[in-house]
């Protein structure tokens, strides 16, 4: 088996664009926001059933702007929760559909833990910095676009390595 280096070394092709050691941190990056987007759901439809199953669980507020009854915030967690979860699986399989909806299931994650801040402060901004990170990962990561763009040249028939001298993305 052997490493980049050595094929670009033995002049078998240059190396990737996409694997640099950022693009390294990047790809892992998106695995592990796959699994904090998986695990922030199963935690926030648990979060929902303690908030419909016992209203008593979560501190009542007095005058807040965007209060709701708790059992309404209790249902709102569970279906974001359940769709946050699926999504989370869907970057998992490596789909686009779960690339595309983790940005913006990110996004109304990170809006209604500020909206619910008042009930618990320190799991909102917990949740808040996971989302950023979860939105970070998802819009770096240029492995998979890199990848797509390979394969496709390679089922079109084009040469990837032009006789010509320049090869993929102008390196020798």
């Amino acid at each position: 088996m052997s490493s980049a280096s050595d094929s670009s070394a033995s002049g078998g092709g240059a190396p990737r664009r996409g694997a640099s050691s950022e693009g390294l941190w990047a790809s892992g990056g998106t695995m592990f926001a796959g699994v904090l987007m998986l695990m922030n759901g199963i935690l926030g439809v648990l979060e929902g059933i303690a908030g419909v199953a016992k209203d008593d669980v979560y501190a009542r507020i007095g005058d807040y702007t965007y209060k709701f009854n708790l059992t309404a915030w209790g249902w709102i967690h569970i279906i974001l929760g359940i769709v946050v979860a699926i999504t989370g699986y869907g970057i998992l399989k490596g789909t686009s559909w779960g690339r595309a909806s983790g940005v913006a299931l990110a996004s109304v994650s990170i809006v209604v833990q500020f909206m619910w801040m008042p009930y618990q402060p320190v799991w909102a901004f917990i949740s808040i910095g996971i989302g950023v990170f979860v939105i970070w990962a998802l819009c770096t990561d240029q492995a998979d676009r890199a990848g797509r763009v390979d394969r496709g040249r390679q089922r079109a028939g084009d040469n990837p390595n032009p006789p010509g001298g320049t090869g993929t993305w102008g390196n020798p």
